[in-house]
């Protein structure tokens, strides 16, 4: 094996076949690889057939694993997705076990490692009976209870005691993930506060005023001077941000939302999340450089110039509908859906026409279908009050829209915008039996979460405007229980987790993107230990023009090839399936391997995370 970066070291070819010499041995033998996916087919069959018959000596829950492993590796070398991946696994698997491969042609050990999972897995030795915490709680001396040997009070006594120590072990691994709320962060970031008031001559009422933090917006050549004085920034930082003001790539921070960054630190120790929301890494940037003239459609990952029936709409469902009246933000999400058409903070000319929003929202009462409008941008909630009622009273006089929602970050990048006068006014939109007001906010991380977010929700809900959250699950948020203590926090103040989102495939946010199998693990193996309220949101994939698709179902998604990179190549059959005539898509994801690679970077073990290779 060979050392790499982070200290673990690469996976030797002939790992792979540790697990199962049989596997190595029919491809060895075969003539050709149409001979070897016929053995191989019939070999996996027969050991599904022993599984199936008990002859299999397994844990039950290793025997789901076999059975679920054995159809993954009976799709990888199917004809028929062979030519739809356009990619033969089965091949590739053949020329390496025949020496065939040229010196240039070697796997990856992402493919190294997904096929020896991949072996243990249809051998029935994934592990997963144990459980990822299992073993954790057996090194610290944790006895597993065998619940089936006794019973009443004592069964519940012991089964109490056992679930404190699990209890004990998810704390450790939530107190890694401080919120917004922990009274040492706050002080902190009261100190950073002061520092930005001083800095502009300011007072706390100017802090508090949504114009003053409009006004002073970290934005332009001006904008970096200002935050290379204020806050420590890499090299890499400087030269990203000073690409973005050149060359006209979105770059902005409010005063507010730095004052949530490390001021004494560029290592990204305690503001990874914050750091990484709003500064962008420099293969963003040279990215955005290299088709800023056809930026509009080459970063139109979501296909909105297809799904648009009139300007500042779009429609992928049946009942739904966006509309886009304020094309700017006060501040920018590196990996912005709309990375395409919003050119910076604050733009003058965001607001679209009295002409071009009185034909959307024309468009919206001559379509009786729409029962809910999402109203976003840009961030809708930088409109001035007086057109966001004039929204609302379009709106409230069509009878079939039944729910309002207003997606915007303010209470994360600017919550001193949600006055009291603003949520009263929105609130009288309300009414019970025929019409509700709501908000969809991205808090990314718990980090997040602060006391001036907490007050502009809970401005909210006294009107009786719900607040839910939807979460892009980036590297930055998928540590071990990072997202529980999100749902945790959001609680806590009163917002409800709806969505949390795979992160949309764009190349030019490769940096941010996880695997599949971390957010379907995430969802199984940390946020199972929450209460079913705490987590509501429901972990979703967005297929271009077609919109969400749900990552908890497998049959939503076929797992069809693994590329020499050990990358993935799922089938993703659309939300229509079993309504309307529609094709599947298919989506190359990112490798498991490198992801784990990464997050060792940043100081994770990737031992805590190995049951990621059995979520397909």
């Amino acid at each position: 094996m060979t050392e790499v970066k982070g200290g673990s070291e690469e996976p030797a070819p002939d790992e792979l076949w540790e697990y199962d010499r049989q596997v190595y041995c029919i491809l060895r033998e075969s003539q050709d690889v149409e001979e070897g996916r016929t053995a191989l087919f019939n070999y996996l069959k027969d050991l599904e057939w022993k599984y199936r018959c008990g002859e299999v000596d397994a844990h039950k829950l290793e025997y789901a694993t076999a059975i679920e492993a054995l159809r993954v590796f009976s799709n990888l070398i199917s004809p028929r997705n062979e030519e739809i991946a356009g990619f033969s696994t089965l091949e590739y698997l053949w020329r390496l076990a025949n020496g065939r491969l040229g010196p240039d042609d070697g796997p990856s050990p992402g493919f190294i490692e997904e096929f020896k999972h991949l072996l243990k897995a249809i051998n029935g030795q994934a592990g997963l009976s144990d459980g990822w915490l299992g073993p954790v709680l057996a090194d610290e001396g944790v006895e597993p209870v065998d619940f089936a040997a006794i019973a009443g009070r004592a069964a519940g006594v012991a089964r109490s005691d056992f679930l404190d120590h699990v209890n004990e072990k998810v704390t450790e691994w939530l107190n890694r993930h401080p919120t917004g709320l922990d009274p040492d962060l706050i002080a902190k970031r009261e100190r950073n506060r002061q520092r930005i008031i001083d800095f502009f001559d300011a007072t706390l009422e100017h802090w508090y005023n949504h114009r003053w933090q409009l006004k002073y917006i970290f934005k332009g050549k001006e904008g970096l001077e200002r935050l290379q004085q204020l806050v420590p920034l890499t090299d890499e930082e400087v030269e990203a941000i000073r690409l973005c003001v050149e060359y006209d790539i979105p770059f902005g921070i409010t005063p507010y939302y730095l004052s949530l960054f490390d001021f004494d630190s560029t290592e990204r120790k305690e503001d990874a999340q914050v750091r990484s929301q709003v500064i962008p890494p420099l293969h963003y940037v040279e990215r955005m450089m290299e088709h800023r003239d056809d930026r509009e459609y080459y970063f139109d990952f979501m296909g909105e110039h297809d799904t648009s029936p009139i300007d500042l709409v779009t429609r992928r469902y049946a009942t739904v509908a966006i509309i886009k009246p304020f094309d700017t933000c006060p501040q920018i999400c590196v990996y912005c859906q709309r990375n395409w058409e919003i050119t910076g903070p604050m733009m003058p000319k965001a607001m679209a026409s009295a002409e071009r929003l009185d034909a959307a929202l024309d468009w919206f009462a001559a379509h009786p279908a729409i029962r809910d409008i999402l109203i976003t941008g840009g961030d809708p909630l930088f409109m001035s009050d007086r057109m966001i009622r004039r929204m609302m009273e379009r709106l409230s006089r069509m009878e079939h829209i039944i729910n309002i929602r207003w997606a915007t970050r303010a209470p994360v990048t600017m919550p001193m915008r949600i006055t009291d006068e603003l949520a009263e006014m929105l609130g009288k939109y309300i009414e019970p039996g025929r019409r509700n007001v709501c908000f969809v906010t991205h808090i990314e991380s718990a980090a997040e979460i602060t006391p001036d977010l907490a007050a502009a929700v809970y401005k909210l809900r006294r009107q009786g405007i719900y607040v839910y959250n939807q979460q892009v699950f980036t590297l930055n948020t998928s540590r071990r229980f990072q997202t529980v203590a999100n749902r945790i926090a959001m609680k806590k103040v009163g917002v409800d987790p709806y969505y949390t989102f795979y992160p949309k495939g764009k190349e030019e946010t490769k940096d941010y993107l996880t695997p599949l199998a971390r957010i379907a693990q995430e969802r199984k193996e940390e946020a199972r230990l929450l209460p079913g309220i705490f987590r509501t949101d429901e972990p979703v994939f967005n297929v271009p023009r077609l919109g969400k698709n749900h990552i908890r179902a497998w049959q939503d998604r076929e797992l069809i090839a693994i590329r020499p990179d050990g990358r993935r190549v799922y089938l993703w059959h659309p939300w229509e399936k079993g309504i309307t005539p529609m094709e599947p898509w298919p989506y190359v994801d990112n490798s498991i391997y490198e992801y784990l690679q990464r997050l060792e970077e940043i100081g994770e073990d990737p031992k805590d995370y190995e049951s990621i290779w059995y979520y397909y």
